[in-house]
């Protein structure tokens, strides 16, 4: 005889089911959410309107699907830039749970594309170099309000001179008349952290010059300049940098004592201190078993340049099968729906509270 608790696991995994597809309907057929459009619209009309915005023209210094920041601190929201590409602003912290539960398994539906109700390595992999493609196309439609704000004659270039006016105009200075000193040659004052800035977006806009060198930036040398994972070289440069911070014995490598000894922040109490313990431990972890590729314990800017290159195909395989580790509770090497609900929080950032308990409430 069937005991009462196998009877209801069985009911629960049969409405399971019939809820999925439901749910699928009623996503599909709720209008999008236009917030994300809102706001591009309103920066889009911001710069039209002429203003200025420090962070237009500054590059970024978090790339969207890339492991690392620009500043050498791993990339903590990764797992979920390549996993919900251009639907992650849908996926807020306050966001209502069983919306957030229809939306994630709308996107288990489209990785499933063999549609056998689970996910492959081999289908994450197409999955996140398909998100990466998507922060990389937003950035390109980015780019191109960003240069109109930095090129006010519209002639298709902006020279140095050009994009220092108006760097330091958002920095509070008067525009008229930093234009009008770096025409007639005169000194500007500038404080020595604002130089510092400046010296090394000159060393970057160089990079980004690409043959003949002219100093003059067209749209798509703007966007390797502001988004250096876009180009080879600027790719290799933004190593370099990060490598230069981090290498204290000057052999343009890292070793692990090296790589964890960015400092994040003043240790003044417990809770603090546990903090960088984390921070280490994470970055031991992403050293040793990731970035250094060949485990010899010593990273070199070939290696660093393979880790952080976001359209590297063995990459995202890599990243794939760790992303199913990180849920596969049945170890089968592939992800049903029922762990990716459960492991919700690590894929969108967006934690299904009591999600077991939802379910048979639902029932």
């Amino acid at each position: 005889m069937v005991s009462k608790r196998a009877f209801l696991c069985s009911l629960g995994s049969i409405y399971l089911s019939l809820l999925f597809v439901f749910l699928l309907m009623d996503v599909y057929a709720r209008p999008a959410n236009n917030s994300a459009l809102k706001e591009k619209a309103a920066a889009a009309a911001a710069a039209a309107d002429g203003s200025k915005d420090e962070n237009e023209i500054l590059p970024p210094d978090h790339l969207n699907g890339v492991k690392m920041e620009m500043d050498g601190h791993l990339n903590k929201e990764f797992h979920q830039e390549v996993f919900l590409g251009k639907e992650m602003e849908e996926f807020e912290e306050d966001s209502e749970p069983r919306r957030n539960r229809r939306k994630l398994m709308v996107i288990f539906s489209k990785v499933d594309i063999n549609r056998d109700r689970k996910v492959s390595a081999k289908e994450m992999q197409r999955w996140i170099m398909e998100k990466t493609e998507e922060h990389f196309q937003e950035a390109v439609e980015e780019n191109k309000m960003h240069f109109r704000a930095v090129d006010p004659d519209g002639d298709g270039h902006v020279s140095w001179d050009e994009y220092k006016i108006k760097f330091l105009a958002s920095k509070g200075m008067n525009e008229k008349e930093v234009a009008e000193k770096i025409k007639n040659n005169e000194e500007l004052k500038i404080d020595e952290e604002t130089q510092e800035v400046l010296d090394n977006l000159k060393d970057r806009w160089y990079q980004a010059d690409n043959p003949p060198a002219d100093l003059l930036l067209n749209e798509e040398e703007f966007l390797s300049f502001l988004h250096p994972e876009h180009s080879r070289g600027m790719l290799k440069f933004m190593v370099k940098e990060i490598v230069r911070d981090l290498d204290q014995d000057g052999d343009k490598k890292l070793t692990l004592s090296e790589f964890i000894s960015l400092p994040v922040g003043t240790v003044e109490n417990q809770q603090a201190q546990d903090i960088d313990d984390d921070w280490v431990k994470d970055r031991k972890k992403e050293f040793e078993e990731v970035i250094d590729a060949d485990h010899d314990g010593i990273v070199t800017m070939e290696e660093l340049e393979e880790y952080m290159d976001p359209m590297n195909e063995y990459n995202a395989l890599n990243e794939a099968k760790q992303m199913i580790a990180v849920a596969d509770e049945n170890q089968n090497h592939h992800l049903e729906l029922e762990e990716v609900l459960k492991y919700s929080e690590y894929f969108t950032g967006s934690k299904l509270m009591d999600y077991a308990r939802n379910v048979h409430e639902e029932f």
